[in-house]
């Protein structure tokens, strides 16, 4: 899951249907803010992922950028090493997505807040090229 750090869902992938996915994608983001919070108090200047380990399953959230986070959810007999690794080599190429369409647009901001959950096909549509 690709969420905003304010905990807003943008996109989704794999098997989904087990769980809310939007009050996931909310928790795992207060969660984010909270290792953040805590990095501080310690004089850390970035904790850049959280990892929480369970019996069925575990999930770990990484940092893309400055607005964005990665959410892998996947069983918890699968090593967290396996998931990072693939995470690292990720992350820095949705960045990259991410940094393209800023610059597409620098003044552009991004309030998920105003969006329609219900129907994001609007919101997230091709534009045409110009």
């Amino acid at each position: 899951m690709v969420i905003d750090k304010a905990g807003f869902l943008i996109t989704q992938a794999g098997d989904c249907d087990a769980f809310d996915a939007t009050t996931l994608a909310a928790l795992a983001a207060g969660s984010f803010a909270a290792t953040q919070g805590m990095a501080g108090v310690i004089n850390e200047p970035n904790f850049n992922s959280v990892y929480q380990q369970g019996e069925n399953f575990s999930l770990l959230v990484q940092n893309i950028e400055e607005d964005t986070l990665l959410m892998v959810v996947f069983a918890s007999h699968v090593s967290v090493g396996a998931v990072k690794y693939f995470l690292n080599s990720t992350t820095p190429k949705v960045a990259l997505q991410f940094n393209s369409a800023r610059q597409r647009d620098p003044d552009a901001t991004l309030d998920l807040s105003r969006m329609n959950m219900e129907d994001s096909s609007e919101f997230f549509r091709k534009v045409a090229a110009g």
